[in-house]
């Protein structure tokens, strides 16, 4: 075996779980305290990637354009949740899925309105375009950016729901809502600041992964279907679960395409194994759902008060 290409595999699958977290850490929290489908959540991953790209093109630096791009995608979040998200939270779910469907297309709509149809390439400044030699091991210097960023604000995220204020209100607030509004907890605005939270993290992740694929129209569209199922896996309301959950599907989406097709050309043909790994690599995470689904519904991870 290779075992250079095998931890070259590892860290890109490292690197995709980190971004999934992104995504899922406020997709659960959204959808735990709240219990609201936002469908839409991936735009925002799509906004980031373009409010960054926009600075860097005017002349800006990457790192002031991601500082500036992650207050940008608060206030969006905000404005969101406070003008359409606040007035859907009493309304069942198909009108959730249905309200944020339709935001999804308006905000495809507005970027290609803003930006136009073609992609946004953000280069790189040559700090972070170099490589890292970790002895037989060669890795792009941004991948390792990547995976720190992930790793920090999964760190600067676990702090804060265990050891602040807020923390403790939004632990409250997954847990019941109600009794968590009549201790005197302003739901108002921990939804604000939940939505608000949720939105940046997911526009942070379209701010790293956009150097690398370009910021485009609908580019969060098919990434927020996993960032789902890592909230299913994970546990609905747990940011513990999002993590690893995120980690481990990364895991598996990453080598399941590298190694699943050697795997069966034991027990088939070359040219069978070769045209099923490709269709099976692709539905292992949804197989991992299942599974989950069908012996421990609640989840890898529940919150806290959620009978295992």
């Amino acid at each position: 075996m290779d075992w250079s290409l095998l931890l070259t595999q590892l860290m890109n699958g490292l690197q995709l779980g980190l971004l999934l977290f992104l995504l899922a850490s406020g997709l659960t929290l959204i959808f735990g305290i709240m219990d609201f489908i936002n469908l839409s959540h991936g735009s925002f991953y799509m906004i980031g990637a373009y409010f960054c790209g926009s600075i860097v093109a005017r002349g800006g630096s990457f790192l002031v354009a991601v500082l500036v791009a992650l207050v940008g995608m608060f206030i969006v979040g905000a404005l969101i949740e406070r003008v359409i998200a606040r007035r859907l939270y009493r309304a069942d779910h198909l009108d959730h899925v249905l309200a944020t469907f339709g935001l999804i297309l308006i905000f495809d709509a507005i970027v290609h309105i803003v930006w136009g149809p073609s992609g946004m390439a953000i280069p790189l400044p040559a700090i972070l375009d170099g490589q890292v030699t970790l002895g037989s091991l060669v890795l792009p210097t941004y991948r390792l950016v990547i995976i720190s960023g992930g790793l920090l604000v999964a760190a600067i995220l676990s702090v804060l729901v265990t050891r602040s204020r807020l923390g403790m209100m939004i632990r409250a607030g997954a847990s019941n809502r109600t009794m968590a509004e009549a201790l005197g907890v302003n739901i108002h605005k921990l939804f604000l600041i939940v939505f608000a939270i949720g939105a940046t993290m997911s526009g942070f992740a379209g701010m790293l992964i956009a150097p690398i694929t370009e910021a485009s129209i609908g580019m969060g569209n098919d990434i927020i279907i996993i960032a789902f199922v890592v909230v299913i896996v994970g546990g609905i309301g747990s940011i513990k679960g999002a993590f690893h959950a995120s980690i481990l599907i990364g895991l598996i989406d990453t080598l399941g395409r590298s190694y699943l097709d050697d795997l069966l050309k034991i027990f088939m043909s070359l040219d069978y194994a070769e045209t099923a790994a490709p269709a099976l690599s692709a539905m292992l995470v949804y197989i991992l759902m299942a599974v989950v689904l069908a012996f421990r519904p609640q989840g890898l991870f529940p919150p806290a008060g959620i009978r295992a």
